[in-house]
């Protein structure tokens, strides 16, 4: 009997019918730069004309860690999706970039077109709500590699901006301040240390109502990462914004160091904002330490604005929608 690619462990009928499923979706999320149809070898993008007269591209890629365990666990895959496009949708706005198209790459052992299908359907949500392209991406399944119902997501975001307005973190100075902007919870990094105590240690369910989340396990851990490309947008028309962390795996103080320039250091009150109860669950279920919890999660700030003092202000009364807290200040090193 002859080998074929099928009995290696490969089904093109999957891969056909994933493309099929998959399609529409990214169809759906085509905007005015999209050069060409779904399926071509690249993608075309067509810069908008006459917006800027020094233009920068940004570029980011990210995955989502290994909160795809909980999707898997759960059986739900759009939210994972979602969370990718938004989490490098923040990534960029950490230097001034605006978005322009994402591209995805999805790997797994045997392909399941309808998981692939739910992960597109929660990248094309978060493409339109962001106003963005799903420009292309990659499928491959590869036996051997990974083992049945595992599988990998990762995406690279490409935006730009006005080179003059950039957001490089070089004018933050001591006596500037730090706003914080809210975490819906753990977003999309800390699940390792998540599961090992929620699932592996407390022997939680994801199907088991915890009183002191509101909901069931699953449902806090599968909570979207938001993007903050609307608020950023609103407060850059109203202050001076000198720096922006994204608080990913490092936490507010390790990601925050990124942006800042020689002769600063950072001072960060912990009790200033409202922590959600995830994060005081996972404290007392291990325990751990608060200096682990805060090396490793975001502990309730999504993103941290950094900005003149005098500012605050203005963003108070005027910013709608989310409101930053102040969680800290910039001092001399």
């Amino acid at each position: 009997m002859a080998i074929t690619y099928k009995s290696s462990g490969v089904s093109l009928e999957a891969a056909d019918e994933a493309l099929a499923r998959i399609k529409s979706l990214v169809a759906s999320t085509r905007t005015g730069g999209v050069l060409g149809d779904v399926g071509l070898f690249a993608g075309a993008f067509k810069l908008p004309e006459g917006q800027k007269k020094h233009p920068v591209l940004l570029s980011s890629t990210d995955g989502v860690g290994t909160k795809l365990k909980i999707a898997q666990m759960a059986g739900k895959y759009d939210t994972i999706g979602e969370d990718l496009v938004n989490h490098c949708v923040n990534d960029l706005l950490a230097n001034g970039g605006d978005p322009l198209f994402f591209m995805d790459y999805f790997a797994c052992g045997k392909l399941d077109p309808a998981m692939l299908e739910g992960v597109v359907r929660g990248l094309s949500r978060a493409c339109i709500a962001n106003g963005i392209a799903l420009l292309g991406g990659e499928t491959a399944e590869m036996p051997g590699l990974y083992r049945k119902g595992d599988f990998d997501l990762a995406g690279t975001i490409i935006g730009w901006a006005e080179e003059e307005e950039l957001i490089l973190g070089r004018d933050i100075q001591p006596g500037d301040v730090i706003l914080g902007l809210p975490a819906t919870g753990l977003h999309t990094n800390g699940y390792s240390l998540a599961r090992k105590v929620l699932l592996d240690h407390a022997k939680l369910k994801l199907n088991q109502h915890v009183p002191e989340l509101g909901c069931a396990l699953g449902e806090e851990l599968l909570k979207i990462h938001p993007s903050y490309l609307a608020t950023i947008r609103d407060l850059r028309k109203l202050i001076k914004i000198k720096g922006i962390a994204h608080i990913t795996g490092g936490g507010i103080e390790g990601n925050l160091i990124r942006v800042l320039p020689e002769g600063c250091k950072l001072s960060i009150d912990y009790g200033s904002w409202p922590r959600p109860p995830i994060f005081d669950l996972i404290q007392k279920l291990g325990p751990v330490d608060e200096e682990e919890m805060r090396r490793v999660f975001n502990l309730g700030v999504g993103l941290a604005v950094v900005t003149a003092k005098d500012s605050e202000y203005a963003v108070n009364k005027q910013l709608k929608g989310i409101k930053p807290i102040r969680i800290g200040e910039i001092l001399k090193a």
